[in-house]
């Protein structure tokens, strides 16, 4: 294919602001489909995954192409939440231009920053799209200024300071290169992807050169076997032709992580792979017949080793500890149960997913480090969902060591709510030792920035969401890191803890209820050591949930036997215990039940541990 009519273009946003429904246009106003296909009708066609599609987020990126007027256009969607910006990092060195989509009423948010920032170091042409313009709350003249703005702090060149700007209703598939006067008028999406064509440049690359191609992402098929996926940056391929794959070393230059014969080059073709019988520079393949893994690395000719600079990845801030399940429940409910399978299924996972960190004890234990809690908690969700049974330790800040000394990450906190919140979110916030940077208030709703330590950021968006009953906008990002220094340990309510195994009665849980927050119904088996609830205070309180009403011959009155009517039921998510988990506590994981528990399920194990602890820290102390 000629290089002249290839555009590669990544779409880039803050989470929710509209990036998937623009692809939905891209894909239904380009006749890939036909008008009695399914896909006409459906939202999110590129989100197939069950856990994208539950939680509305993009959380692998995806490649897509479109041919029009000629031009061969290929489109990344990338997600949009903080937590997933390593897909975006990976993916965006396969693109030229980006398309920024901004949401007409918030403006640019943290993840905005973010990924712009990375899209003018690689120096992609931005096209911005102002998108859902007819919200009742737009505000494009202020939107437009804020933008301007991001981008007068971000530019690295005067040329990027220059950018055209569309106004979209991308749920209707309408783009306008003027803000409309009247919303209701007939439009499309070819405004839009004229300026494509005509402002993002076609890929460089010498095609006579020998080949070479950078590994961003793989797939793979039950009887093709694993996809190797980037774009061509020189020369050509096709099958038949002798490859390896080699991995940046700084002091041989290279290391050669595997070689062999191309057996299938394939393009996009709409959302489906098509086989090709070459490929040149500026198309982004599949390569099939290699026997690797290695993203990043550089499949190129063997005559003519040059190997690309590996994907630079963002650190990681947080980790958890996973291992095998030891609860007294262990394989009851799972398929895969053993310390070998679930190491075998991360090794899996650390293959594909160059965003995560996975390391391994040599407790057989493992520790998945990510950017935050959601990703660690969609891993969770994924491996409980293939039939995994494992267990948790809380998640902790990653520390580094920088000139010698200890260094926490710091993270951008945006937060909007109606004014009517603002009070109890600003305390809240400042509670967790966050620094306020701006305060706005804008149509009944009050924009708050602050710094705030990651460390002190992790369990507070639970609260922030009881405090203003769901009605938050929240998103944050790493800014940088700062010295360790001592901190204080923030309140957390005790937990309410079993005695006893077998099922929990209603007679014992509605007395118990009046002590705190339930998290389990009547009927729930349940093992001693395990939490049933939320205490009130701060301490942790042992109770018996399984004691039965003591039968009696005395006759009662039908009042004293009507039905037992218990508050609500706490639901137990995986976002929500993870941030609840004391640093004695236990998170057990299977396919149909998630667990809170005690590290010591005995309560006199539970005492001796705690006296351990204490004296331990009065040796430190007497040593100081």
């Amino acid at each position: 294919m000629n290089k002249e009519n290839i555009r590669n273009i990544a779409i880039i946003a803050h989470v929710d602001h509209g990036k998937t429904t623009l692809v939905d246009a891209f894909l239904k106003q380009s006749n890939i489909f036909r008008d009695n296909q399914d896909e006409m009708s459906q939202e999110m066609i590129l989100d197939t995954g069950e856990l994208e599609r539950e939680k509305g987020i993009t959380i692998k990126a995806k490649n897509i192409s479109v041919n029009y007027n000629e031009h061969f256009i290929n489109i990344i969607d990338t997600p949009g939440h903080a937590d997933f910006g390593g897909e975006v990092e990976r993916t965006l060195n396969m693109a030229d231009g980006c398309l920024l989509i901004v949401d007409a009423a918030e403006g640019p948010m943290p993840q905005t920053r973010f990924v712009l920032k990375k899209a003018l170091e690689l120096n992609l042409k931005p096209i911005v799209v102002i998108n859902k313009i007819d919200k009742p709350s737009t505000d494009i003249k202020r939107t437009t200024s804020k933008i301007q703005d991001l981008f007068l702090d971000l530019a690295t060149t005067e040329d990027q300071l220059e950018f055209p700007i569309f106004y979209a209703i991308g749920r209707d598939g309408k783009v306008w290169a003027e803000m409309p006067e009247n919303k209701e008028e007939e439009a499309d999406i070819r405004p839009l992807l004229d300026k494509i064509i005509d402002y993002v440049p076609s890929p460089k690359g010498d095609e006579e050169a020998p080949f070479q191609m950078q590994i961003t992402t793989l797939d793979f098929d039950d009887y093709t076997g694993t996809f190797l996926i980037g774009k061509v940056t020189k020369g050509s391929i096709k099958p038949g032709k002798n490859v390896v794959v080699a991995m940046p070393n700084e002091e041989a230059g290279y290391d050669i992580d595997s070689k062999g014969s191309v057996k299938k080059v394939l393009i996009k073709s709409g959302l489906v792979f098509k086989e090709v019988d070459s490929a040149s520079v500026g198309e982004v393949i599949a390569i099939v017949g290699i026997d690797s893994k290695a993203i990043g690395g550089t499949i190129c000719d063997p005559q003519n080793i040059e190997v690309l600079p590996n994907i630079k990845i963002s650190d990681p801030s947080v980790r958890i500890k996973i291992e095998a399940n030891t609860s007294p429940f262990m394989g009851k409910e799972g398929e895969f149960v053993s310390a070998k399978q679930l190491q075998s299924r991360l090794e899996r996972e650390s293959d594909i997913n160059i965003s995560l960190d996975i390391e391994k004890n040599d407790d057989g234990s493992f520790y998945v480090a990510g950017r935050g809690d959601l990703q660690l908690a969609i891993l969770l969700e994924e491996l409980r969902r293939e039939g995994y049974e494992l267990q948790v330790r809380r998640p902790e800040v990653i520390i580094k060591v920088i000139d010698g000394k200890k260094h926490e990450p710091v993270e951008e906190l945006f937060i909007e709510v109606p004014d009517e919140y603002s009070g109890s979110v600003m305390n809240e916030v400042n509670s967790k030792k966050g620094e306020l940077i701006s305060m706005e208030s804008n149509n009944s709703q009050t924009s708050m920035r602050f710094k705030i330590l990651t460390a002190n950021l992790l369990r507070l968006r639970n609260t922030l969401l009881t405090l203003t009953k769901g009605n938050l906008v929240m998103s944050n990002y790493l800014v940088e890191y700062v010295e360790v220094k001592h901190k204080e340990k923030f309140f957390r309510r005790g937990a309410i803890v079993s005695t006893n195994d077998g099922p929990a009665m209603g007679y014992a849980l509605n007395m118990i209820q009046e002590r705190g927050d339930l998290l389990i119904k009547p009927a729930t088996e349940v093992y001693e050591g395990m939490i049933i609830g939320i205490n009130k205070y701060e301490q942790d309180l042992d109770v018996n949930p399984t004691k039965a009403r003591e039968k009696s011959a005395v006759r009662r009155n039908q009042s004293e036997i009507t039905q037992i009517q218990l508050k609500g039921i706490k639901e137990v998510t995986l976002e929500f215990a993870l941030l609840f988990l004391a640093e004695d506590e236990i998170l057990e994981v299977t396919p149909k039940n998630l667990r809170l528990r005690k590290q010591y399920l005995k309560q006199h194990e539970r005492v001796w541990s705690k006296r351990k602890n204490l004296t331990e820290i009065a040796k430190q102390g007497l040593s100081k």
